[in-house]
């Protein structure tokens, strides 16, 4: 028994096999019964018309695949060194859910992968037919509708459901927090349920992406579920189902206000190396998305970058003892979560700015050069699913890539400060004037992207006021997105004197060049001097205004995928805001900090 289940649990590559129990169960089978198989008959390779006398399990050393004759759908467990776990449960929908299975038929099998046609009746008398194929080695299984399916539910009973954001934070989804039987979240290509204590995630991937996802409620308040999500197929599309599973695969630890500052040790220990997110829920009900860094032996840490762009930028001094961070918004802080030497770990809520209170989830969201091959992230998953060039274009990896021009004025009056300090200005002029075209450079890049952020703001705010009138049953909360933009103007306001103008900001680098470049007189040091200040205060108070105008955008999206799960009636229009904040997110640059 045992050397049959670790044969099974292996994880170099295994073909998928397909059996007959040669009985129907009435109720799930066990992991004794999956290790065992006893009396359960190989279907032979290439045979595709054999007649089921019992259930069929199809099975590929990391999950097995189960329709019993006496179930509803297609039973999902995961083959652990501990013995197989049921995960989850995929249905077929259409008005109404399976109820049972009528007939089952071959489609492929062979050791490269099997592929069934499973046909159910619902309890009005329609039937649904839905198509489950299992690869070699994988850890999802892929379903296409057929012949009246319109939708999977997948029944993977859990408290959290997280709708991973590549372009801002996270929607988290807190069964405690919804007292609704059912709630609605946007359709956008992928849903994670927190399975257990930490010891799996059934992740579900989908496209194209065609409705909401539709998330069924249960339980009493002080054990709320999600019983269940709904993803509805697009012509043409498919799901797949995934399960991560290993202990520690995802954690929860609950955070008061009044751990500000404090260092919480986790009971966790990272399962292997990879990019592991944490979703803070703050005080404000809404999500911060932070990845974790990493205690190197030699005490510093590392932030790794993701699609191979580095996270570092301006002073790097937060890669050393004490975890010190600076960021525009945030100013200077203990970077508030990691992953020591030993393995374990730590968060240390942030005392300014942002207050964390209640859940802190965390799981691995991509993999580093380090993560072991047989070790499973999210984008991963995506990768596996949708292959390489359609995840690429649903995480839009090219519009996640950082911005830069130039050089910072900070930088800059480093650089030109030291040179008329020492008296250098003559035999490094071509330093001094590569520097003036490197520092413009970077202050009229910054105020372009501000400026792509007013005219967003604008723009929106207009159309939302157009929406206002169109639906005045959505008023109220129309009003409300109104007044997420307004912060954008409010923070304009507060720096318009300190940012002047570009021409202020050009005027005063054309200064530098005509009557500083080729001056030696003594005041010429204290001349540099102020203007390389004023540049600096132009370029920080930018660098502030442009973090401030993308953390606008990013509560606007996280604020409008939350409406829906209160209330589908705004569904089209916070989708429209999704989809418009996603475009305005694209590209930023560094100094927006989109990653902390």
């Amino acid at each position: 028994m045992l050397a049959t289940l670790l044969a099974l649990t292996g994880r170099a590559e295994m073909a998928v096999r397909l059996f007959d129990t040669g009985t129907r169960a009435t109720a799930p089978l066990t992991a004794e019964a999956l290790a065992r198989q006893e009396a359960w008959t190989p279907v032979p390779e290439d045979q595709t018309r054999h007649a089921f006398r019992g259930d069929a399990v199809a099975v590929n050393g990391r999950i097995a695949l189960v329709l019993r004759q006496a179930g509803r759908g297609a039973e999902l467990h995961a083959l652990t060194p501990a013995g197989a776990v049921r995960r989850a449960e995929l249905l077929a929908v259409a008005d109404a859910p399976a109820a049972s299975l009528a007939s089952l038929a071959i489609l492929e099998n062979s050791p490269g992968g099997v592929a069934v046609d499973a046909t159910f009746h619902t309890t009005a008398g329609a039937t649904l037919t839905l198509a489950y194929a299992l690869n070699p080695g994988q850890v999802f299984v892929r379903t296409e509708p057929r012949s009246g399916a319109r939708a999977l539910r997948v029944v993977a009973p859990c408290r959290f459901a997280v709708l991973p954001d590549f372009f801002a934070d996270d929607m988290v989804l807190d069964a405690a927090s919804v007292g609704a039987a059912q709630a609605e979240l946007p359709g956008e290509n992928f849903l994670l349920h927190l399975l257990g204590r930490g010891e799996a995630i059934a992740m579900v991937v989908w496209h194209p992406a065609r409705e909401d996802i539709r998330l069924r409620l249960d339980g009493p308040d002080h054990a709320r579920t999600i019983a269940s999500s709904d993803i509805a197929y697009a012509p043409r599309g498919a799901a797949w189902v995934a399960l991560l599973d290993a202990p520690g695969i995802w954690h929860h630890r609950d955070v008061a206000e009044t751990d500000a500052d404090k260092i919480l040790r986790l009971d966790w220990r990272a399962p292997f190396a990879a990019h592991w997110r944490v979703d803070w829920r703050r005080a404000d009900q809404l999500t911060d998305s932070w990845e974790m860094i990493t205690q190197r032996p030699d005490g510093m840490y590392v932030k790794h970058g993701w699609y191979g762009q580095a996270e570092a930028f301006g002073n790097t001094d937060w890669q050393h003892e004490g975890r010190t961070r600076w960021t525009t918004v945030l100013g200077r802080f203990q970077y508030p979560c990691w992953i020591d030497r030993e393995g374990a770990g730590h968060l240390q809520p942030l005392k300014k700015g942002v207050r964390f209170a209640g859940p802190a989830l965390l799981y691995p969201i991509t993999r580093l050069d380090t993560t072991p091959l047989d070790a499973f992230t999210v984008v991963d998953v995506m990768r596996a699913t949708l292959g390489i060039g359609p995840c690429e274009y649903v995480l839009d990896v090219e519009g996640q890539k950082k911005t830069s021009a130039g050089r910072p004025t900070c930088a800059s009056r480093t650089i030109l400060d030291g040179i008329y300090a020492k008296r250098q200005q003559k035999e490094k002029r071509a330093v001094v004037l590569q520097t003036l075209d490197e520092v413009i450079a970077f202050v009229r890049h910054i105020r372009t992207r501000i400026e792509d952020y007013l005219a967003f703001g604008r723009a929106l705010a207009a159309d939302l006021e157009r929406q206002k009138t169109a639906q005045p049953e959505l008023a109220g909360w129309i009003r409300d997105m109104q007044d997420v933009l307004g912060l954008m103007d409010g923070y304009v306001a507060k720096r318009r004197d300190a940012i002047k103008t570009p021409e202020y900001a050009t005027r005063l680098v054309e200064e530098f060049r005509t009557r500083l470049v080729d001056d030696e007189s003594e005041d010429s040091t204290a001349r540099c001097k102020r203007i390389t200040a004023a540049l600096v205060d132009i370029g920080g108070n930018q660098d502030e205004l442009v973090g401030e105008c993308r953390m606008v955008v990013k509560i606007l999206r996280q604020r409008a995928g939350l409406a829906m799960a209160a209330n589908p009636k705004t569904a089209p229009i916070a989708r429209e805001l999704r989809r418009r904040t996603q475009q305005m997110l694209r590209n930023p640059t560094s100094y927006e900090a989109p990653r902390h």
